[in-house]
């Protein structure tokens, strides 16, 4: 899985990864996660980016043991 990735994905991925099996919901991760720039953004689904994040590395909410 780690072919193909910019030298930096490891690094984040395991960030993203330790936030949401710390989180309660999708929500909740997508709001820890994206606290900084959610605030400069005109509209906030937070869950749906942090979906479509995990998506990019084959990844689910469910498959992180919290779905």
């Amino acid at each position: 899985m780690l072919e193909g990735l910019d030298p930096s994905d490891p690094g984040q991925l395991a960030h993203v990864v330790a936030a949401c099996r710390g989180s309660r919901s999708l929500s909740e991760a997508g709001r820890t996660l994206f606290a900084a720039s959610r605030a400069r953004r005109s509209s906030s689904n937070d869950a749906d980016r942090l979906r479509k994040y995990l998506a990019r590395f084959g990844l689910s909410w469910a498959e992180l043991g919290q779905g």
